[in-house]
């Protein structure tokens, strides 16, 4: 078995570390292993080889892994849950919001929740309202 093959079998090696892994350097490490192997393939010394191994590396590091990381990985978006994703819906006041006895209720989503308002009016039941605010289970509303 000639030296060239055993670079191509730790190129596959590092391939396949590649695919069990979520990094993205093994496969630079293999394309380098590449270079090495056509310089072993052409008759090269193993300096020369090594050195092959350590350029190519460095040029696939250097080029291929900014490439992956801009296009592959993607910036993950906030997604509000549970009770902070009624912010911007809409609901029925099911029990009167009266601002001066701190009472009313509201359904949204077929959930009943605590609801206050920031103005001075009285809000009567069936009317439709949107949640501008949550604060623990208190919901703060406008009417519609």
């Amino acid at each position: 078995m000639e030296l060239y093959h055993y670079w191509l079998l730790f190129a596959a090696v590092l391939v396949i570390i590649e695919i069990l892994t979520a990094g993205f350097g093994m496969v630079c490490f293999a394309i380098g292993t590449l270079a090495g192997a056509v310089v072993a393939y052409c008759g090269y010394s193993f300096n020369w080889q090594m050195m092959a191994f350590a350029a190519g590396s460095l040029l696939a590091l250097a080029i291929i892994k900014p490439l992956a990381k801009k296009y592959i990985t993607k910036k993950q978006q906030y997604v509000p849950m549970n009770a902070e994703a009624i912010v911007g819906m809409n609901g029925v006041v099911t029990e009167e919001i009266n601002p001066a006895l701190h009472t009313g209720r509201v359904a949204v989503n077929g959930d009943d929740w605590k609801a206050v308002i920031e103005t001075d009016e009285v809000i009567p039941v069936g009317t439709n309202v949107a949640v501008i605010k949550q604060d623990s289970l208190v919901l703060t509303v406008v009417r519609q």
